[in-house]
């Protein structure tokens, strides 16, 4: 049976994504018009995973901010709407039907439609769905009008900017991030890097007052909200793992900031890319 038009396209950028990558674009493989990858040179078979789902590839330069590539594949899309994914995240069905629905309305490409709409995700750590801890509902905007949002690519933190209101769908993108601690250390480091590099553009300096707000201020404070503030203590020894390293997270940036200032590089990213 000939698959009905949905207007939307798919947008994902890629590197060494086979361990996921299959069941992301299984999860949109019945209503995607188009598959769009951005791969930074994998040498894993994630482009051949890409390809069995008639995927549009275009092999690139992996790029330190990594949104720099997905905005590369937003730009190719050529439906009126579009769903940039990351590799480890899958479409509920529950969403699924809210994208055709909007997709396939005419009148929601009208300027008094929202232009772009939040999505809520839901994450998997350790083996459990953390629901607390202010990471759920975890929202993102990653259901768009083609042309009216775009990604800044001057951080990792950034959201999309969009051209017009935002809406809300109920439905859940589910995010599977970390299938083991191990693979969350290393996916861990690369995110430390990058903001390691944001530091060393910022320089905040490396004087004992700057060096106690990062190694320790910044990392307890976090872990407290995580944990205590928002109830992060509900998600048990998942919960507690996830705000402890979260807080670590800048602790490892800023060592890294530290080790480049202190030796004269210009670049921290040189030894992961």
């Amino acid at each position: 049976m000939k698959k009905t038009k949905s207007n939307i396209s798919v947008c994902l950028a890629t590197l060494n994504e086979e361990p996921d990558l299959l069941g992301c674009l299984a999860s949109v493989k019945d209503f995607a018009d188009e598959i769009i990858i951005m791969d930074g040179e994998s040498t894993d078979r994630t482009v051949e995973i890409a390809k069995q789902f008639g995927a549009k590839i275009t092999i690139t330069k992996n790029h330190p901010i990594f949104h720099v590539n997905k905005q590369k594949a937003i730009r190719q899309a050529k439906e009126n709407w579009v769903l940039q994914l990351d590799a480890d995240e899958r479409v509920t069905a529950e969403l699924r039907d809210e994208l055709l629905r909007i997709s396939s309305d005419t009148n929601a490409l009208a300027t008094d439609y929202p232009a772009a709409y939040w999505i809520k995700r839901r994450k998997m750590f350790l083996g459990r769905w953390i629901r607390k801890g202010g990471h759920y509902p975890d929202p993102v905007i990653r259901f768009f009008k083609r042309g009216k949002a775009r990604l800044p690519c001057r951080s990792v933190h950034e959201q999309m900017e969009v051209d017009g209101a935002l809406g809300w769908l109920s439905g859940e993108l589910i995010h599977l991030p970390t299938p083991s601690f191990s693979v969350y250390l290393t996916k861990d480091n690369r995110y430390s890097t990058l903001i390691g590099q944001e530091l060393l553009q910022k320089d905040p300096g490396i004087r004992p007052l700057h060096m106690f707000k990062y190694l320790f201020w910044i990392p307890l404070t976090t872990w407290f909200s995580i944990f205590i503030r928002h109830k992060g203590y509900e998600d048990g020894f998942p919960g507690f793992v996830f705000a402890l390293f979260t807080g670590l997270t800048t602790v490892n940036a800023y060592i890294k900031y530290w080790e480049a200032k202190t030796t004269g590089a210009k670049d921290v990213t040189k030894d992961w890319l």
